[in-house]
């Protein structure tokens, strides 16, 4: 078996296409098609296109419903399961509210009180709409973004394309978010590190991976700090406000989409709740770093220390 493997940059994000197949020129072609795949996806879900569907959504909202693709639309629905599930914790609305934040500069700063009510009133998962074909955001001035969970239901996409053509073996990694199924050429799984919040450039535990998807949300890159707390990137949709407790959530779970979107909504969630969450899914796991650098697992996980 050939090990090959590509890197480009989509959806925002540095994706990592691996197959492991006897002829290179077949290992080749399979990559070409996994990143034609996911670039078609991000033209579907993107929100800066004005064509795409996601955008017709937000451009109609409050005004009328649009039609769409039946996969955009089963997507929502998968969206506001996990919107339930959560108890309003991942919500594919909240995206209205990362422009009171400004994380990339790590620029200390709440919004006007005034502001963020206004901005609060045209967010929840409630106010999406679906019937026959058609979606709507029954709210003005409303928007929906697919930020936590198009990674991983691309990374979901390629893998099940790259199945039906009996890939036996391959990894897609979107900046950390992975799935991956078969075993390396050496015959060994495949090893996902866990970053350490403290250094990312260290990774504090590893764990194997076979026919499974891992994704981490953390606090480690965007956030910014008052008064010696840190606040993370991810904001909870339910108060408007930019979380903190939690230094990164990883969720293991067969799907990325699923374990993309339970990433984030536990980093809202908070250590206690999150767990119990978890632990209530069928294989699902999840390893919890909080503000203190403890480390909590759900039930049933096997975790490394990396050395």
């Amino acid at each position: 078996m050939i090990r090959q493997q590509l890197h480009t940059r989509l959806m925002g994000s540095n994706f990592e296409l691996l197959v492991a197949e006897e002829e290179e020129s077949i290992g080749n072609q399979r990559l070409e098609e996994g990143v034609a795949e996911i670039r078609r996806i991000e033209a579907l879900l993107t929100e800066f296109d004005p064509a795409s569907q996601t955008s017709q959504l937000n451009q109609q909202a409050g005004l009328s419903p649009v039609k769409v693709d039946p996969e955009v639309y089963q997507l929502l629905q998968r969206c506001l399961h996990l919107s339930h599930l959560t108890q309003g914790a991942f919500d594919v609305s909240a995206v209205a509210l990362r422009s009171l934040y400004n994380f990339k500069e790590r620029r200390a700063c709440r919004p006007d009180t005034a502001l963020l009510v206004k901005t609060l009133a045209s967010v929840g998962h409630r106010h999406i709409q679906l019937k026959g074909d058609t979606a709507f955001l029954s709210k003005k001035g409303m928007r929906i973004g697919f930020g936590a969970i198009g990674k991983g239901y691309a990374a979901d996409k390629v893998r099940a394309l790259w199945k039906s053509q009996q890939v036996r073996a391959g990894v897609i990694n979107a900046s950390g978010d992975l799935t991956a199924w078969g075993l390396q050429p050496d015959g060994n799984p495949w090893r996902v590190g866990i970053a350490d919040p403290r250094d990312p450039s260290n990774i504090l535990l590893w764990l194997p991976v076979q026919d499974a998807a891992v994704a981490t949300s953390g606090n480690y890159e965007q956030f910014f700090e008052i008064d010696g707390v840190r606040y993370s990137h991810n904001i909870d949709p339910r108060t408007g406000h930019p979380v903190m407790g939690v230094k990164s959530a990883t969720v293991i779970s067969p799907s990325a989409e699923l374990s993309d979107a339970l990433a984030t909504a536990i980093t809202v969630m908070g250590v206690s709740a999150g767990l119990y969450l978890i632990d209530q899914l069928p294989d699902v796991h999840g390893i919890i770093i909080d503000d203190k650098d403890r480390i909590f697992s759900s039930k049933n996980i096997t975790r490394h220390a990396y050395n």
